[in-house]
């Protein structure tokens, strides 16, 4: 019971709900643990589970029809995922799969997830959020794809990480990540050849310092 009151805590979707509503919302989860690297669902499986990962990093992606694989958001520990269910969709059209290390999380059937939102009109509310946001963030990387060039796309990708996730140490920005070159250029829509190169020139151009497990950005403000 402490794990999942610790777990529920981290999501703020949750604050609204009574401590009746929690209760039962502790009855309705269950904890799972998944190996690096496995799928923790597949496309056409049914869309009746919602997911909240609690450790680990986890890709959400399709495959194109010859076979190439994109990356679509990669997610990070207090992250909701697989919610789609819940608006309407019946089987999956993404995978969801673990990445370098052993995932955790919570799963929440969309039939009691839909419950709770019936009796708490505020949680309906920040579901509502939630998706409007990745809605947004959904429609900026289609422009982004549309509209800007390979390099650009790799720098956005750049700053945004270190936005959300890195630290600040003077006027420089770290931020850890366990991604492959090839996972940049499927999430960016490019090759991995061209992430290596661009990498590279922004190396000697002194802007950033990267290793396999992290890049940092010496001044975000130059970074362009």
């Amino acid at each position: 019971m402490d794990t999942k009151k610790n777990f529920l805590e981290q999501f703020p979707i949750f604050e609204t709900l009574t401590d009746t509503e929690k209760q039962q919302l502790f009855q309705m989860v269950d904890y799972k643990v998944r190996s690096k690297y496995s799928y923790l669902y597949m496309p056409d499986e049914l869309s009746s589970t919602v997911f909240f990962l609690v450790k680990g990093t986890v890709k959400i992606g399709t495959h194109s029809n010859d076979g190439k694989e994109v990356i679509k958001t990669i997610l990070h520990p207090f992250a909701m995922f697989g919610e789609l269910g819940i608006v309407g969709e019946k089987q999956r059209q993404d995978f969801a799969r673990a990445m370098n290390e052993e995932v955790h999380f919570f799963t929440l059937k969309v039939e009691d997830f839909k419950k709770l939102m019936r009796s708490n009109h505020q949680l309906s509310l920040n579901i509502l959020s939630l998706m409007g946001e990745r809605l947004r963030k959904a429609e900026n990387r289609l422009e982004s794809l549309i509209f800007k060039d390979a390099r650009t796309r790799i720098i956005d990708f750049l700053k945004d990480n270190a936005a959300e996730r890195g630290r600040r140490v003077g006027y420089e920005m770290l931020f850890k990540h366990s991604l492959t070159q090839q996972d940049i250029a499927n999430i960016t829509g490019t090759s991995r050849q061209t992430v290596t190169s661009v990498l590279n020139e922004l190396r000697k151009e002194n802007l950033i310092y990267f290793n396999r497990r992290s890049i940092l950005i010496r001044d975000m403000s130059r970074l362009s």
